[in-house]
């Protein structure tokens, strides 16, 4: 824009991004195919208006970002509610899902994909820690988030421009 003599302010990018980003995303998601069968899950901490959240994450033995979820709980009904918005518009379940030694993973994965091993392995849940880092730099940029739903709505179209 700017070869082109055109000036375009900070506010009109971020209002163009909120109006057209989750459609981009969608359209990325739906294009990108099945994913893998290895799924990594992890859980940071992301400090919002100075209250404390969870952003839950997911990510294939690619490294590509399948989902995430922003919650103010850490609970076992989270981690379902987690599970099943993953397993939504899935052609199939995956063969291993590694995660760190939270509990709350194992009583949901017991419950909603019983089939499926699970492996309770820090050192090998190293994929997802790599992808936090892409979110904190993001915060970091944007110093904080002003709210919970801005933050998922940009978390969410970020992790599949990423992936592409």
């Amino acid at each position: 824009m700017a070869e082109r003599n055109v000036i375009v302010s900070y506010e009109s990018i971020r209002q163009c991004c909120t109006r057209f980003g989750v459609d981009y995303a969608k359209h990325l998601r739906k294009g990108r195919g099945p994913g893998g069968d290895r799924w990594f899950l992890d859980e940071v901490t992301v400090s919002i208006q100075g209250k404390r959240q969870y952003l839950w994450r997911a990510v294939d033995q690619d490294g590509d970002v399948l989902d995430i979820l922003l919650q103010s709980r850490k609970d076992k009904r989270t981690a379902k509610h987690f599970f099943r918005k993953l397993l939504k518009g899935r052609e199939r379940v995956p063969i291993e899902l590694t995660t760190d030694k939270l509990r709350r993973y194992g009583a949901a994965e017991r419950e909603m994909t019983p089939s499926v091993v699970h492996c309770q392995d820090t050192s090998a849940n190293v994929q997802t820690e790599v992808s936090h880092e892409h979110t904190r730099e993001q915060e970091r940029q944007m110093r904080g988030f002003s709210s919970s739903v801005q933050a998922q709505r940009f978390l969410s179209v970020h992790g599949q421009v990423h992936n592409a």
